[in-house]
C-alpha cells in the first residue's frame, strides 16, 4: 500500500513546466500568471517555457485547453512538486 508521501494530491496546488512549440506572447492573459521565457529546442526551434504554480488539476486543464483553442502544439507537462 502507498504511504501518503508517495500519494500525490491533484486537487491541491502543484508547480507545472509546461513546454510548447513557437513563441508566445508575454501578456497572455489565459495563462494564469504563469511565467513566459522563451527559449530554443536543441534543433534551434523557437519554444516557450511556461511555469509556475496551478491550483489544482481543473486549472491545468483549463490552461491546457487555452492552449489548444489557439492551436499551440503542448510538447511537454511536468508536475514538479507540490505547492
Amino acid at each position: 500500500m502507498a504511504s501518503q508521501a508517495q500519494i500525490r494530491s491533484f486537487d491541491a496546488p502543484g508547480i507545472y513546466l509546461i513546454l510548447v512549440q513557437g513563441a508566445l506572447r508575454e501578456d497572455a492573459p489565459y495563462l494564469d500568471d504563469l511565467t513566459i521565457t522563451a527559449q530554443y529546442s536543441e534543433q534551434g526551434a523557437p519554444v516557450t517555457l511556461l511555469s509556475g504554480t496551478l491550483t489544482d488539476q481543473a486549472a491545468l486543464m483549463g490552461v491546457l485547453t487555452a492552449l489548444y483553442n489557439r492551436g499551440i502544439t503542448v510538447l511537454a507537462v511536468n508536475r514538479v512538486a507540490s505547492a
